[in-house]
């Protein structure tokens, strides 16, 4: 087997990989991976395919590190790219005494609190965050 054959296996293996876990991290890895097997393609020799992969794949990594600013993601209950519910909108006819809402929300009954804590008025509310089967609104 040709050494760029080698080196394409494994970046697609790494690939697959990414498409499992969901670690964008590894995709810059996979493109370390790929340089390997160019440098492969263009006759070099397996100490310069192995500094190639590690210069390319380390340099995306950093970079991908650097433009996301080192800020890890938002938690998954007020993440918008992990939960569609955040930034919807939802009526508030009125608030019980313990603080919370019942509002109709795609179809079923939702329980709301307020973010603040305290009961923000009647009218129209955005969900920031989604605790469980609980809403977390904010007045608009």
């Amino acid at each position: 087997m040709d050494d760029s054959t080698f080196w394409w296996l494994i970046a697609g293996g790494a690939v697959a990989i990414e498409l499992l876990t969901g670690t964008f991290y590894l995709l810059m890895v996979a493109i370390g991976l790929a340089a390997g097997a160019v440098a492969a393609h263009l006759g070099a020799g397996i100490a310069t395919q192995l500094v190639a992969a590690a210069a390319i794949g380390s340099g995306a990594v950093a970079a991908w590190h650097l433009r996301r600013g080192g800020v890890p993601p938002a938690p998954a209950s007020g993440n918008r790219d992990v939960n569609l519910d955040v930034g919807e909108m939802v009526q508030v006819e009125r608030w019980e005494p313990d603080g919370t809402a019942r509002v109709k929300y795609r179809g079923a009954q939702w329980t709301v609190t307020s973010a603040t804590g305290q009961p923000e008025g009647t009218g129209a509310h955005l969900v920031r965050e989604v605790v469980g089967s609980r809403l977390i609104v904010e007045k608009v």
